[in-house]
């Protein structure tokens, strides 16, 4: 008997020395277990809402006429334990700008028990799709005029549903024990719309489909080919992927059928071999990225180039390397700034009047952030700490040259961004991008060359500051 107990002993003693718990069965075959990994203190609740508008509302360029297969989705998540709640969030529309960006906001915080400072708002920038600006649907009402994409009807009856969404999911929210990072290369869905000639100067753009085959054979140019992904896990479960990739999301559009393009159904296929965590797509720094190399337009292309995306995001999620991960290893921090605007949305204030209902969805929201930013309104950056990853979320349609820029500065990270947040400011080109010329650094930009000199120290300081 004394025998049978000193072994007991010594396996209990071994156990404890290596940090495993003991289980005795009935005999002296006892056996040591790993622990379970000790609470985290960080939870993740997950929220999906159907985000597509009834058939018979405004689309940004046309009528709703019907509905796709797949609809558009406002899909997120709400990260609790590390302070107060921070909310992340992307939807299936072109874009939310202005007093359209501070509603959601609002809401949202509201839902999660946070401040609008900790909620992140994207879109993944379809163009089949809604826009939302409050700002410029008041501006319009106010001038006698049809709001046009610009009526908030819909938008109003999302942020409801989105709030119910968020305050039952976190009733229902999970332990997260792990994170986990993975990235791999997309192949041959990016490639950059800007053709420079030798003079230094833009003379072509590769549309999101490009039907003329000399512009499309150019070389791909300047891309970020990488996925990225970054999970959460309870264990052994995962709970939710966030996926960031830069490029215009359009294969065909204009069809005034709402849907969610090419990176909607990778998403979805992902969804699919994956379905135990919810699948949301952020669009990283792709205002000057398009599928135009690969993409004439061809309804058909739509599911090629969804495979492909879908394949990297596949890869990426085999390469994921999980880590633990506990509240405290969880930072969030905001820098607040001012862009100084360029010269046509000044003009603005003289062409609501005059100008085409086109012309008005691609840039009224100009004129509304030139009224915010005279009244005091700042734009912001914000940067998501979790143990060696730094998620970015940026405004605008930001070149990709932002988010390369922010990986080069911490190669020792796990660094991803989204852009497409506050979507007034337009595309926030390079400051050499003003000097080139071209579409996105002319009338489709909101802002001055000096935005690069602006924004870059901001991005610097967020990823260099110790939490």
């Amino acid at each position: 008997m004394g025998t049978c107990y000193q072994k007991i002993l010594l396996r209990l003693i071994v156990c404890i020395f290596v940090g495993l718990l003991p289980v005795l069965s009935g005999s002296t075959d006892a056996y040591c277990r790993p622990a379970d990994p000790l609470p985290s203190g960080l939870r993740v609740a997950t929220f999906d809402v159907d985000a597509t508008p009834p058939v018979g509302s405004k689309l940004t360029y046309d009528p709703e006429i019907n509905k796709w297969d797949l609809g558009l989705r406002a899909k997120g998540i709400v990260l609790l334990g590390a302070g107060q709640p921070i909310v992340l969030c992307a939807i299936d529309w072109i874009g939310i700008a202005n007093e359209g960006q501070d509603a959601f906001r609002q809401a949202l915080a509201e839902a999660a028990g946070t401040v609008p400072e900790r909620v992140a708002v994207h879109t993944v920038h379809q163009h089949d799709a809604p826009t939302c600006d409050f700002g410029a649907e008041k501006l319009l009402k106010d001038a006698g005029l049809d709001p046009l994409c610009f009526d908030g009807t819909f938008a109003r009856e999302l942020i409801i549903r989105l709030k119910t969404a968020v305050k039952k999911s976190i009733d229902q929210s999970q332990s997260v024990t792990h994170l986990g990072l993975g990235e791999a290369q997309v192949y041959k869905v990016a490639s950059n719309r800007r053709i420079i000639d030798p003079d230094g100067l833009s003379r072509a753009s590769r549309f999101s489909s490009c039907k003329d085959s000399t512009i499309r054979n150019k070389p791909e140019g300047l891309i970020d080919p990488m996925v990225s992904l970054v999970s959460f896990w309870n264990n052994d479960r995962p709970v939710a992927v966030l996926s960031y990739y830069a490029t215009h999301p359009q294969s065909y559009y204009r069809t005034g059928v709402a849907n969610p393009d090419f990176p909607g159904v990778a998403r979805f296929m992902r969804q699919l071999a994956v379905p135990q965590a919810l699948h949301i797509h952020f669009n990283g720094a792709g205002g000057n990225i398009t599928a135009g190399k690969y993409n004439d337009g061809s309804p058909e292309n739509r599911l090629k180039l969804a495979e492909r995306l879908a394949d990297g995001m596949k890869r990426a999620w085999e390469a994921t390397r999980r880590e633990p991960i506990t509240a405290d290893a969880i930072a969030w921090t905001v820098q607040q700034f001012t862009l100084p605007l360029a010269q046509n949305t000044v003009d603005m204030q003289n062409w609501v009047k005059t100008k085409d209902p086109l012309f008005l969805s691609n840039n009224l929201s100009k004129l509304v952030l030139l009224r915010r930013t005279q009244a005091g309104k700042q734009l912001d950056v914000r940067c998501l700490k979790m143990g060696r990853a730094r998620i970015l979320f940026m405004p605008g349609e930001l070149f990709v040259e932002y988010q390369l820029a922010a990986k080069a500065l911490r190669p020792d990270l796990f660094v991803a961004m989204a852009a497409y947040g506050e979507y007034a400011p337009g595309y926030i080109c390079t400051a050499i991008a003003y000097k080139e010329g071209g579409y996105e650094s002319g009338q489709a930009s909101d802002v001055t060359a000096d935005a690069e000199g602006i924004l870059m120290p901001l991005i610097r300081k967020l990823l260099n500051d110790k939490y």
